[in-house]
């Protein structure tokens, strides 16, 4: 049998090879201090940019949502740390004012696209409140996941420097210099904080207030000891990067062990929404009939508060603490 090649084909290849080869030379070019960049925190690029360490350390709060003395800007203080500890860099007050356009435009459109109040009110509430309520949770979890991963290599790395013979203090810097966010940029608070004035004791409690991540307590618990009774600060912090570790890989193998049972949560429950979709899509008319019916909106209410339980129970099943 013989076999026909079309040249055609292999200019296209080429032409197409061409094309990959030339988007990355323009990406070298012009982005190759890019992965350096991301390498540094943000407090280093504000050292970069602005001279006096103060001011950095004074931005660096009120982005957070504090004020330049580090307190509370807001007296809501549930709400200052929850958006302190997400990481949000837009301050407090722009989120607020978010949020309140937001709550008036769902409002807004509710009125408009559904004419009821009622139905206004509750779009208002789950868009303008809700909504962001739960993306800022969400930042916060993921960024407190991303500095546990981190942390038992700042804690090797400031082992390595108390063993060097380094004070506490600069074995801190050394994390704030060479890590990145979100771990170099909180650990630089702390040695700046160290610097103008606060005890080490302090500037970590501090820390832990701003992250509030599982594991801090243990570290800022044997600092203060350490400080106060004296002790080898290195082998404890090893021992403690150690048991981290373990309990991030006890931790992997667990959600291994639970993926069938979150992809069977996650089936279960996008199965009604599919189906209802595909129906709409074959059929439009297909519900036309009893949309109307008052019971059919109470009957969908009761099934909604009903998967909602169910998701709740096989959340717990899946996913607890180690």
């Amino acid at each position: 049998m013989s076999f026909d090649f079309d040249p055609v084909y292999l200019i296209y290849l080429l032409v197409a090879a061409s094309a990959g080869l030339f988007v990355e030379g323009v990406y070298l070019l012009f982005f190759s201090g890019g992965s350096y960049r991301k390498n540094v925190n943000r407090r280093l690029k504000l050292l970069k940019d602005q001279p006096g360490r103060e001011n950095v350390l004074v931005q660096l709060r009120r982005e957070r949502g504090l004020s330049a003395g580090g307190g509370y800007s807001i007296g809501l203080e549930s709400l200052n740390r929850l958006v302190m500890q997400s990481g949000l860099t837009i301050g407090i007050t722009k989120l607020l004012v978010i949020v309140a356009f937001a709550t008036v435009a769902s409002f807004a459109l509710g009125v408009v696209f559904r004419g009821n109040l009622t139905d206004a009110t509750l779009i208002a509430l789950f868009f303008g409140i809700g909504l962001p309520y739960f993306v800022v949770r969400f930042l916060r979890s993921r960024r407190q996941k991303a500095f546990g991963a981190q942390f038992p290599d700042a804690l090797d790395m400031i082992v390595r420097s108390l063993r060097a013979g380094h004070p506490t203090p600069i074995a801190l810097t050394m994390v704030a210099r060479e890590m990145q966010d979100p771990i170099g940029s909180e650990f630089g608070i702390v040695v700046d904080e160290i610097t103008y004035g606060a005890d080490l004791e302090t500037a970590l409690r501090n820390l832990n207030v701003r992250v509030g991540q599982d594991d801090l307590p243990l570290f800022v618990t044997a600092v203060a000891i350490q400080g106060s009774t004296g002790g080898n600060l290195g082998e404890i912090l090893g021992n403690l990067s150690a048991v981290i570790r373990q309990r991030f890989k006890m931790r992997r193998k667990i959600r291994a062990l639970a993926a069938e049972g979150r992809a069977s949560a996650l089936i279960l429950s996008s199965l009604p929404f599919v189906m209802f979709l595909m129906i709409q899509v074959v059929s439009p008319s297909f519900y036309a009939s009893v949309w109307d019916i008052p019971l059919t909106k109470q009957a969908l209410i009761a099934a909604g508060i009903w998967m909602g339980i169910g998701n709740m129970i096989m959340y717990r099943l899946v996913n607890f603490k180690i």
